[in-house]
């Protein structure tokens, strides 16, 4: 993985740009196309209506069939996460009413109260990469000296939250299905939340109800539930090699910086074409951190035209795979590491 070294590269204007720079510079690709826009969601909701419409069809002759298409369904409802992402930035449409109502509608596809979501989302890029303000829309991530000060049983904790299996497989259930019908995190912080949270409950409810009533629990068990767990789980391992690969950035209050945290602590994962598309460039996940406003659509545009930033923190999907490994933060080497590293260290 590689980072962008000024003095290292030479010492061209570009290249001697520090991360506020950058955000002047990504401020100018935030202007979105509402054309774009509404196409962006015309081709993802189109087949993901499409293949559901599909799989509900061969539920009556296939049961296997039907999950399999659920499956590949689950891409296209990450891409759905995507643009109710897109939209709690305020970065899809120029007008909020249209953004916040959309996310809200997708909000229901992915059993996620968008108000809710927005808020915890917000202080996630506020806080990212400082050590001080861990535990908001983040995962829990302790340093090498925190994870020795513990007991075996806060140790032993530790290591079955950050398994694999709990990370990628329980977690994002109870994610989704159970932390998502309260707006946890913002218990105290007014009605609205409360209203986000339990509108969108009753608005998933109702879907459920009807989809049940129509076309049977078989649709629910065979194509509800394999679409939402397999999309959940994709959702937290991107947001997890987003931020949880091993030349990542982590400083306390008084050394942390937004902007080189935003540049530094977020990788870029170069995946293959049809994978780009279908997470909507969230892998270009430094520049989101930049300038959070820009749509994801014009994210290929600023590394065409800065192709130096397509240096930063890049992360291969075979790279990617050896990020499950790495589980506590080095504050002396200043990475992330394993658990026997830190035990040989």
């Amino acid at each position: 993985m590689k980072s962008i070294d000024a003095h290292a590269r030479g010492p061209g204007p570009e290249q001697r740009r520090d991360a506020r720079e950058w955000v002047a510079v990504l401020a100018q690709y935030r202007e979105p196309s509402l054309s774009r826009s509404t196409w962006e969601i015309a081709v993802t909701a189109g087949p993901f209506a499409g293949l559901w419409a599909l799989a509900w069809w061969s539920v009556d002759f296939s049961y296997t069939l039907a999950a399999v298409l659920a499956v590949l369904n689950a891409m296209f409802l990450v891409r759905l996460f995507m643009i109710q992402h897109d939209c709690g930035h305020a970065a899809f449409f120029n007008n909020r009413t249209v953004s916040d109502w959309v996310g809200r509608a997708i909000g229901v596809l992915t059993l996620t109260p968008y108000d809710t979501w927005r808020r915890l989302h917000s202080a996630h890029h506020a806080g990212t990469g400082n050590l001080d303000r861990r535990g908001i829309g983040d995962v829990l991530t302790l340093t090498v000296s925190e994870y020795r000060a513990l007991p075996f049983f806060g140790r032993l904790k530790y290591r079955l939250y950050r398994h694999p299996l709990t990370l990628f497989g329980l977690g994002p259930f109870y994610v989704f299905f159970l932390c998502n019908r309260l707006p946890l995190g913002l218990m105290r912080a007014g009605r609205k939340y409360w209203v986000s949270a339990m509108g969108t409950n009753a608005a998933i409810a109702a879907l459920l109800v009807g989809i049940a009533y129509i076309g049977g629990v078989d649709v629910l068990l065979f194509i509800f539930l394999p679409t939402m767990l397999v999309a959940a789980s994709i959702g937290v391992w991107l947001f997890y090699v987003q931020h949880q690969f091993e030349n990542t950035s982590w400083d306390h209050e008084a050394d942390w910086q937004l902007h080189e945290a935003a540049l530094h602590g977020s990788s870029y994962y170069v995946l293959p074409g049809p994978l780009r598309w279908l997470t909507a460039n969230i892998g270009m996940h430094h520049l989101h951190h930049l300038q959070s406003r820009v749509p994801f659509y014009r994210l290929p545009e600023i590394l065409s035209d800065h192709p130096e930033l397509a240096e930063a923190q890049r992360l291969t999907l075979g790279e990617s795979l050896s990020c499950v490994r790495k589980h506590l933060w080095d504050e002396k080497n200043r990475r992330l590491v394993t658990f026997a590293a830190a035990r040989a260290s």
